[in-house]
């Protein structure tokens, strides 16, 4: 007796199974490759994107004070800083200091908690002094700015 229909053909039907599977695990390999290599980026350009933005914050501050320009400087304050003191209070305060004349930035340490940027400030008496800043990130605008300093 002969079949109705032809045998359907065998050979190839292994290796199309095996191209199919090794698509699918090269698939998920880019897939979870992708995501470690976006992970491992993040973690690696985190520290250099805090620092970035902390010495931004500090030398907006010093900046100002470097200028003469007090209310700039006190514009760089954080709310509870400028909550503790006037403007009028810090204007005259920063009025009856030595002015910053100079000012050198070092790296932040991102493991420390409130962020601190260590700064050399030269000062128009000829004295010089390091002087840590203390940051706090701004709830509205996320941005870092100045709340304190610890000497």
């Amino acid at each position: 007796m002969v079949p109705p229909f032809p045998a359907p053909p065998t050979e190839g039907r292994s290796t199309r199974l095996w191209l199919a599977l090794g698509a699918g695990a090269l698939a998920v390999l880019l897939c979870c490759g992708g995501g470690i290599a976006a992970l491992v980026g993040l973690v690696v350009t985190t520290p250099g994107a805090v620092n970035e933005q902390a010495h931004a914050a500090v030398r907006k501050y010093l900046g100002a004070l470097q200028q003469g320009d007090y209310g700039a400087a006190y514009d760089q304050l954080c709310a509870r800083a400028r909550r503790v003191e006037t403007r009028e209070h810090f204007v005259e305060r920063h009025r009856n200091e030595p002015r910053v004349t100079a000012y050198q930035l070092g790296n932040v340490d991102i493991n420390r908690t409130p962020i601190e940027v260590p700064a050399q400030v030269s000062y128009d008496t000829g004295s010089r002094t390091t002087i840590n800043y203390v940051l706090e990130q701004d709830s509205r605008t996320a941005t870092l700015e100045v709340c304190g300093v610890d000497r």
